[in-house]
């Protein structure tokens, strides 16, 4: 600190003021590069979190907090959305007769095979075991039959290319979003178990 009246050297402020903005400046970039170190891992945290390692698609955790914004989105616009869900037939069987590692190759194939049908702007998702989700923004009333003859014809082709001892196969069921209504990604997610539990069940006892 200067104090009046004291003599001062020339270019002696100088001297002591500018290694203080030096240094002041490389500090500010250092604590910049850190903090942006740190945002990018815990954004890499959450979105490992929220992927499923198999797949690579979104776990249910992060499907759900991905399909609530979209919803939310949505109900701002006043438009509809379609829940699409869909599990592999014969899984368990695959499973017993093949191993583990076809079961997870069939995973695998049918999650990329979702990614590559639907829409960038669709979230996609696998909810459990051999469980998967889509929401469809902006779709009221949904073909299910064209999308399933669309997923069969993908599938055929990757049965046709890879001889597997078995066919990969899916069952499809769809739930309407209702902007007008409170419903949440939750809510539609509670359904699609039952739907699926219901499903499983008759299976069993058919």
């Amino acid at each position: 600190m200067l104090n009046p009246g004291k003599p001062v050297k020339p270019g002696a402020g100088a001297d002591m003021r500018t290694p203080n903005v030096l240094d002041s400046a490389a500090q500010g970039r250092d604590v910049l590069r850190d903090l942006s170190r740190k945002a990018e891992q815990e954004l890499m945290g959450v979105q490992m979190a929220s992927m499923d390692e198999l797949t690579l698609l979104s776990n249910r955790h992060g499907f759900e907090a991905l399909a609530q914004l979209a919803l939310d989105a949505c109900r701002q616009l006043g438009q509809p959305a379609t829940l699409l869900f869909f599990d592999l037939d014969d899984f368990k069987r695959i499973n017993q007769l093949h191993g583990r590692a076809e079961g997870d190759d069939a995973l695998k194939t049918f999650a990329d095979v979702l990614r590559i049908a639907f829409r960038e702007s669709d979230v996609i998702g696998r909810l459990g075991s051999d469980e998967f989700a889509a929401l469809l923004t902006g779709a009221n009333a949904v073909e299910i039959s064209a999308i399933r003859a669309r997923l069969e014809e993908m599938l055929d082709e990757r049965n046709a290319t890879v001889h597997r001892g078995y066919d990969i196969r899916f069952s499809v069921g769809q739930i309407e979003f209702d902007s007008q209504l409170p419903e949440t990604a939750q809510d539609l997610l509670a359904s699609v178990d039952k739907a699926l539990h219901a499903r499983q069940f008759d299976t069993r006892h058919s």
